[in-house]
């Protein structure tokens, strides 16, 4: 079963360049939200594992990562193709709305 990679600013950019759609979960231990989110991203991650890349980053380790992408409220959530930002999302959102956003960026060339 996949579980969501531990993002850092050490390795973001080796991630985000992935062949393969990538879903980044901006979070914090204090976050409400956030923690009400974190089961549906392990789950997306079980289920897109070979397929996606699904990953978290903790802002309050990161902050240099949250503050590149203008993150202002958590969660926020970025999806990358390409090493580029190709849709976001704010807020804590049924699975449905992730997994159509991933199979979107996924079928895009």
């Amino acid at each position: 079963m996949g579980k969501a990679l531990e993002i850092t600013e050490a390795n973001f950019n080796e991630i985000i360049n992935s062949d393969k759609p990538v879903l980044i979960d901006f979070w914090a231990a204090w976050c409400g939200p956030c923690l009400m989110l974190a089961p549906t991203i392990e789950e997306l991650a079980g289920e897109y594992e070979g397929k996606a890349v699904i990953g978290k980053v903790d802002v309050d380790a990161n902050p240099n990562l949250a503050v590149q992408f203008g993150i202002r409220s958590i969660p926020t959530l970025l999806l990358f193709k390409g090493g580029k930002v190709v849709d976001k999302q704010v807020g804590v959102v049924p699975k449905i709305v992730l997994t159509q956003k991933l199979d979107a960026i996924a079928e895009k060339v």
